[in-house]
């Protein structure tokens, strides 16, 4: 059995935290909403006071959380409070900057440390079957294996500190591209007279197949477990696909890459979430463009 310090009780945190329960292992949790902390109680969580007490007795430390700042704003408060030798584990999805300072803020205290965002939503995270991509050292990576293993579907070791998020933000790119052209193939199918079950049968099985399309169809129908057949109820929130969207297009910035899809991407879900959107799962962007005028 590990304790451990499990920092961030959300909507992923909670199930995550479960599942390590689950594994055998002791979680102390702590989490500002009182309401995060009751559901995480019920999990089997023991409560900390705060975050400093939560991680004072454990061997390894879990965040996840909104944003880069808070991630780097908990390492500095309790990195101190850790035991020497300690590893932590950030599984928010944050910029690669941020991600690097958290490590070398471990550094300096005489801890391990590992980025590992997920993959695979609120639905992987309950199931623990979430894809974690991790970065960090070979020996960091040695003993966040484990412990990851009880949430995890597969575990991806991407190289040293920060290309863990490196590999987030480059794959829901790839995914929020995705997403909107199997939206556009239906809308224009709709438009063209050709059903939602004729165009999946034939794109599922030849050129056109990708995860938005054969997992999480945006149309009602032909993937019973996606959130088009439960009225777009995230499932993966269309504010959070933006968040990844613009990291990915600050990380392209940084280092002077070409991402113009990335960029449209980025701009169309801003546009859907705008629209009051932005609590709606990201698949949910086909009735955007459906009502969408075609220019020129």
């Amino acid at each position: 059995m590990t304790t451990i310090a499990f920092i961030g009780l959300g909507h992923m945190g909670n199930p995550m935290a479960a599942n390590l329960v689950k594994a055998g292992h002791k979680v102390l949790g702590f989490d500002l909403v009182s309401e995060n902390l009751d559901t995480a109680r019920g999990n089997g969580v023991t409560i900390a006071d705060n975050a400093k007490a939560a991680v004072a007795g454990a061997d390894v430390v879990i965040t996840m959380l909104p944003a880069g700042k808070q991630v780097l704003s908990v390492y500095e408060a309790v990195a101190k409070a850790a035991r020497s030798g300690a590893l932590f584990i950030d599984s928010s999805t944050i910029d690669v900057d941020s991600a690097r300072k958290a490590h070398a803020i471990a550094t300096e205290n005489g801890l391990l440390s590992v980025d590992a965002p997920v993959s695979g939503g609120i639905g992987g995270a309950a199931a623990g079957t979430l894809t974690f991509m991790v970065g960090g050292s070979d020996g960091a990576f040695v003993k966040a294996e484990p412990i990851l293993k009880p949430m995890a579907g597969r575990i991806v070791h991407c190289g040293e500190a920060g290309n863990g998020q490196a590999a987030k933000i480059c794959n829901n790119m790839i995914l929020g591209i995705s997403m909107i052209g199997v939206s556009e193939a239906f809308t224009l199918a709709e438009k063209l007279g050709l059903s939602h079950k004729a165009l999946f049968d034939v794109a599922s099985t030849s050129s056109g197949q990708c995860w938005s399309l054969t997992t999480y169809c945006p149309v009602p129908g032909p993937v019973p477990s996606s959130p088009a057949n439960n009225g777009y109820k995230p499932g993966f929130a269309a504010a959070l696909m933006l968040k990844d969207l613009k990291l990915s297009q600050e990380a392209a910035t940084s280092v002077g890459a070409a991402t113009p899809l990335g960029a449209h991407a980025e701009a169309l879900y801003a546009e859907f979430g705008a629209a009051g959107n932005e609590g709606s799962d990201f698949s949910g962007i086909i009735n955007y463009l459906r009502d969408a005028k075609r220019e020129g």
